[in-house]
């Protein structure tokens, strides 16, 4: 049986992120841990516009190239983390953009964070998004690696090195991340027709 897939979706967008050695780490991570086929996702890549689509996103009817790219990126997932900034005790805009692009695409999926900022570590961001999540039918976890003062753990060679803590904290995510998804996947099973 194939293992789930996993996107871990790297949120900030703007010229001198420093986001990226974070997302790449908790990456390799999972990886490494062993539970989840891992794909990294970059926004930047994806280049969504501010959302415009003329049509609701529940009726998947897309007209722009960059929405009909993203739609299929995010309905071949199974769980996701968003490795996200914290702008202003609030998560970044691109992340909650990327969100209300789509509908059914995130739906019946767990989602947990990795976030990173000043001294919450990106915690309130984390935080603020996931009334969101729920309103899209994703169910976002409790667990969460948060990474207050994350610039003191890039070394020069631009490779994030995590404390003991963090690296727990991404194993104890990811345990629970792998529970949730096998206890969703029934619900992201296209429905079957019953007898009338």
């Amino acid at each position: 049986m194939s293992r789930p897939l996993l996107q871990v979706i790297l949120v900030s967008t703007r010229q001198g992120r420093q986001g990226p050695p974070v997302a790449r780490w908790f990456a390799e991570h999972a990886r490494q841990e062993g539970s989840f086929t891992v794909e990294l996702v970059d926004l930047a890549e994806i280049a969504l516009p501010l959302f415009d689509e003329p049509e609701e996103p529940a009726t998947r009817r897309y007209l722009h190239a960059a929405t009909r790219r993203w739609s299929e990126t995010v309905a071949r997932a199974d769980a996701f983390v968003f490795v996200t900034p914290e702008y202003n005790a609030f998560p970044a805009p691109s992340l909650v953009n990327a969100l209300d692009h789509l509908y059914h695409e995130w739906g019946h999926k767990a989602a947990a964070f990795v976030s990173y900022g000043g001294n919450s570590g990106g915690m309130r961001a984390a935080q603020a998004v996931k009334p969101l999540l729920t309103a899209l039918q994703l169910m976002p976890l409790p667990q969460q690696v948060a990474i207050p003062s994350f610039t003191r753990l890039i070394g020069e060679d631009g490779i994030f090195r995590p404390t003991d803590a963090q690296a727990r904290a991404a194993d104890r995510l990811l345990a629970e991340l792998a529970r949730w998804t096998a206890a969703l996947a029934p619900l992201r099973r296209p429905a079957t027709p019953t007898e009338p």
